[in-house]
C-alpha cells in the first residue's frame, strides 16, 4: 500500500478505487431493491390518513419550522380537496379538509390564503365540497383573531353567510363589521344596507359579485365572480325564454320538441346560445323548460341562484 500524500488527502488511484467500489455497491442496492419490489409489493394505502390532528401538538414538534410545515399542510390540503371533487366516488366525502386547514392556519396564523381559499373549499356544497359554512364561518373568525385588521376575512365571512347559507340577516352584519375596519373599502357599507333590504334576490347577488370582480386581485376569485355573473346573466335569458315556451306550449298545446319548432311559428329567432356559448336546452323537467346544457362552461347553475327570486329589471 502506497503512503498517502500529504494533508491526509488520498492519491488519485484510491480515489478512483472508491469510486468504482461505490458504483458498484450502488448497482447491486438497485439490484436488491428491484427483486425486493417484485417479491413483496408495496400495499396500497386504503383510506386518508392523517396522524397528528391537533395543531398545537404539530405546532410544538415543528421545531422553528412552522412556516414551512405550514406550507405543506396548505398544499396537501389543496390536493386533498382537488382529488376528491374530480374523484368518481358516487357519495364523495372529505373528512380531512378541515382538520389540514387548522394544522396550516396554527402554525402559522397570518396564513391568509389559508382562511381565505380554504373557507371556500368548506363551504361548497357537496359534491364539489363538504357543505360546512359553520367550519368555514369558524375559520374566517380564527383568521380575524389572529389579525383584526384584515377587513377581508369578515368580508368573506359576509359571503358564505349570503352564498352558502342564505342567512341575509348575519351575511349583512358581516359586511356593515367588515366595512368599519380601517382600510376596508366603501361599498361594503352600501352592500350591508342592500344585503339586509333584499337580500336572496337576483340583483342584490349581482351586485355584490360584481364588486368582488371589480374589486379583487386574485385571479382565481376575480374568475369565480366572473362565472357567477355570467350564470346570472343565463338565469335572465332563462326567464325570458321560459315565457317563450308558455306561449308556444299554450297555442299548440304541447311541449316544444325544438327550437326550430318555436321559431316556425315566429316565437324566436334561431338557436338561443346561454352567455357561455352554448346553446340551452329544452327540458321539460326543468323550471319554465329550459336548462344549461351539460357541456356549457355555466353548467352547473348553483341552486341557490335557481331559488332567488326574479330577473334583473
Amino acid at each position: 500500500m502506497g503512503a498517502a500524500p500529504r494533508g491526509g488527502r488520498p492519491s488519485g488511484r484510491a480515489v478512483a478505487g472508491l469510486v468504482a467500489a461505490a458504483a458498484v455497491l450502488w448497482g447491486a442496492a438497485l439490484t436488491l431493491q428491484a427483486v425486493r419490489d417484485q417479491r413483496y409489493a408495496v400495499p396500497q394505502v386504503e383510506s386518508a390518513l392523517l396522524y397528528l390532528r391537533a395543531g398545537p401538538a404539530v405546532a410544538r414538534l415543528a421545531l422553528g419550522f412552522d412556516g414551512l410545515l405550514a406550507d405543506i399542510y396548505w398544499i396537501r390540503a389543496i390536493q386533498y380537496y382537488g382529488d376528491t371533487r374530480l374523484s368518481k366516488q358516487p357519495t364523495k366525502q372529505y373528512p380531512l379538509l378541515y382538520p389540514l386547514l387548522d394544522l396550516a392556519t396554527t402554525l402559522d396564523p397570518r396564513f391568509t390564503v389559508a382562511y381565505r381559499f380554504g373557507s371556500i373549499f368548506l363551504a361548497e356544497p357537496s359534491p364539489d365540497g363538504p357543505g360546512r359554512a359553520d367550519l368555514a364561518i369558524g375559520l374566517l373568525e380564527r383568521g380575524l383573531r389572529a389579525d383584526p385588521t384584515r377587513w377581508q376575512y369578515a368580508q368573506d365571512a359576509g359571503f358564505v353567510y349570503y352564498w352558502w347559507a342564505q342567512d341575509y340577516k348575519a351575511a349583512a352584519s358581516w359586511f356593515d363589521r367588515a366595512s368599519r375596519i380601517e382600510g376596508a373599502p366603501w361599498w361594503l357599507r352600501a352592500m350591508a344596507a342592500s344585503t339586509l333590504a333584499q337580500g336572496g334576490d337576483r340583483r342584490s347577488s349581482r351586485q355584490l359579485w360584481r364588486q368582488l370582480y371589480e374589486t379583487s386581485d386574485d385571479e382565481w376569485v376575480t374568475n369565480n365572480a366572473r362565472l357567477k355573473l355570467l350564470q346570472l346573466d343565463a338565469l335572465d335569458q332563462m326567464d325570458a325564454l321560459a315565457g317563450v315556451i308558455r306561449r308556444y306550449t299554450a297555442a299548440t298545446g304541447r311541449f316544444p320538441e325544438s327550437w326550430a319548432a318555436i321559431g316556425a311559428m315566429g316565437g324566436l329567432r334561431g338557436v338561443p346560445i346561454d352567455p357561455g356559448g352554448t346553446a340551452f336546452v329544452l327540458d321539460r323537467s326543468q323550471p319554465g323548460g329550459v336548462a344549461v346544457a351539460s357541456s356549457s362552461p355555466l353548467f352547473p347553475i348553483p341552486p341557490n341562484f335557481i331559488k332567488k327570486a326574479g330577473p334583473t329589471s
